[in-house]
């Protein structure tokens, strides 16, 4: 997958989850997507090639750092919670989009209920990624 259309995968699947706010905190180069102020996408092109990096499982992140050589532990993230997905590789988007998904789950569903969004309950996650 090309830089482009990774990025637009990722971002565009984002803005269509309840209450994303898309912000720039470390500059114009990081696109930063939050849910209740906590954040759950980061994209750049920042290390020369196009990364999107979302908060996973950390036994699905094994997993998928595993099978997928494009796939890695999150670029300037805690390694263990977060991953990073690079272009030029063959992960599919269905993929991305799962992965976008899921850390939005999982990032709203540790919100305090007060800031959770009303409607967080989005398409139910496939096991796309799930390797065995």
């Amino acid at each position: 997958m090309d830089d482009e259309t990774l990025l637009d995968v990722a971002e565009q699947t984002a803005v269509e989850l309840a209450s994303c706010s898309w912000e720039h905190p470390f500059g114009p180069d990081w696109d930063v997507f939050k849910v209740g102020g906590k954040v759950f996408l980061l994209t750049t092109q920042v290390p020369g090639r196009a990364v999107v990096t979302v908060k996973c499982e950390p036994e699905r992140a094994a997993e998928l750092v595993a099978v997928h050589p494009d796939i890695s532990r999150g670029y300037h993230m805690n390694k263990r919670h977060w991953l990073s997905v690079w272009a030029g590789g063959d992960v599919p988007e269905d993929l991305i989009r799962d992965l976008v998904e899921n850390s939005y789950r999982l990032v709203a569903a540790a919100l305090p209920r007060a800031r959770r969004p009303a409607t967080a309950v989005i398409r139910p996650r496939t096991d796309a990624f799930r390797h065995h």
